[in-house]
């Protein structure tokens, strides 16, 4: 991995909502890189900006002000059919709720991202092969989301964000909707498709487990980043790099301004 090879620049964001006395700024000149192939978390307490910072580079929300690039390109100044094409080329998005299509099944699910956007489907079949052995979904596909449980629906969900082959994946929580057993499962999915396909991703989440799997995490708090984790690669363990997700979460949780 290349440190001057930076696929997503944040530069300076500032994210303001409301006017005069009702006004709240969101995201206070957030700055941050993302190299390709990087597994980056992104953590911090309800209300501290993580969502509004991933909905801004997922252009679903407008910054006030700062440059977001991807690949060079400044996407906040992106419409029309350029960002249209930004949102189903270049990012993956992956929520919460799954956001499966009900009448749709598991197969079309993954595959409407590649039909939106006129993808020739046969050339993705291959994709869909190895994303549905990888996500342990091959059964499934001919199933609606009514007859999945909650961990097969966002595997699913994780499928259909990986198809189209994004620059960068975007995910929201993607454990907070899943019980332990599948969140671990779902993790372990999603971290060994970014080491062997070098997939980038970028995941907001407030859960220490989930954290643990990533190769880097920001801490947010009140609008700006106060603090970096760099797991130890290959030395530290994901137990040694959790036990210090841990530790800075308690001392955000607290106040505290002197993280190790």
């Amino acid at each position: 991995m290349n440190a001057s090879n930076k696929l997503l620049e944040v530069k300076e964001v500032r994210k303001v909502f409301g006017e005069g006395q009702n006004e709240t700024m969101a995201l206070k000149g957030v700055t941050f890189n993302v190299l390709p192939g990087e597994f980056l978390g992104i953590m911090g307490a309800s209300g501290s900006g993580k969502t509004t910072l991933l909905n801004v580079i997922a252009t679903m929300l407008k910054p006030t002000s700062g440059q977001i690039l991807l690949d060079g390109q400044n996407i906040s100044s992106f419409k029309g059919s350029q960002l249209a094409a930004y949102r189903g080329d270049q990012i993956g998005y992956l929520f919460q709720q799954f956001e499966l299509i009900d009448n749709l099944t598991a197969k079309e699910n993954i595959m409407l991202p590649l039909a939106i956007h006129g993808i020739n489907l046969k050339e993705q079949e291959q994709a869909l092969r190895q994303l549905s052995k990888l996500f342990d979904i091959e059964e499934l596909l001919n199933k609606f989301p009514s007859q999945l449980s909650g961990g097969q629906k966002q595997r699913v969900a994780a499928a259909r964000a990986l198809i189209s082959n994004p620059s960068i994946v975007l995910a929201d929580e993607p454990t907070g909707a899943l019980d332990t057993k599948n969140a671990k499962i779902l993790m372990e999915k999603l971290s060994e498709h970014n080491q062997q396909q070098e997939s980038t991703i970028l995941m907001v989440t407030h859960d220490a487990n989930a954290a643990s799997y990533c190769s880097r995490i920001l801490f947010i708090q009140d609008g700006v980043i106060f603090h970096e984790l760099r797991r130890n690669v290959p030395g530290e363990s994901q137990e040694a790099f959790y036990e210090r997700i841990v530790m800075v979460m308690a001392q955000l949780a607290g106040g505290s301004s002197n993280v190790l």
